[in-house]
């Protein structure tokens, strides 16, 4: 996929992920869970295309990051953050089905993730990731 076609996924759930925060996010649990997993994936894609570490044709899926042997498996090299940024994504998704498919989740756990995801957001940020709004 283009980079450009990520660039527009990431700005949907950019977008989506601001109007679950506005519109409270206790009953947005399934869009938190989904965007920021979504967002996450095509943060890290850009940024790999960008770096010429992937080739375009490559996708990369979000639920890699629940294995660390698939993350071993398909992230063989090395970049500036690499460790971190696995790292809080696959924290990420290791909530995804929890929000997406679970039992309401508590406020604070909810508002954990954002503060989480929001901490992804800017170490993509100095890496360079300027679409990043």
């Amino acid at each position: 996929m283009k980079i450009e076609s990520h660039i527009r996924n990431l700005k949907e759930s950019l977008d989506e992920i601001a109007d679950a925060i506005k519109q409270g996010i206790v009953n947005k649990q399934r869009t938190i869970g989904f965007h920021t997993s979504a967002a996450c994936a095509d943060m890290f894609e850009i940024l790999l295309h960008k770096k010429s570490l992937i080739p375009p044709d490559i996708l990369i899926k979000h639920e890699w990051f629940a294995s660390k042997n698939k993350i071993n498996e398909k992230f063989r090299f090395e970049f500036d953050g690499k460790k971190e940024i696995v790292e809080m994504i696959s924290e990420i998704e290791r909530k995804r089905n929890i929000l997406c498919y679970g039992k309401p989740q508590r406020e604070e756990d909810l508002e954990k993730i954002i503060i989480l995801f929001n901490q992804i957001k800017e170490k993509f940020k100095e890496l360079g990731l300027n679409e990043i709004e």
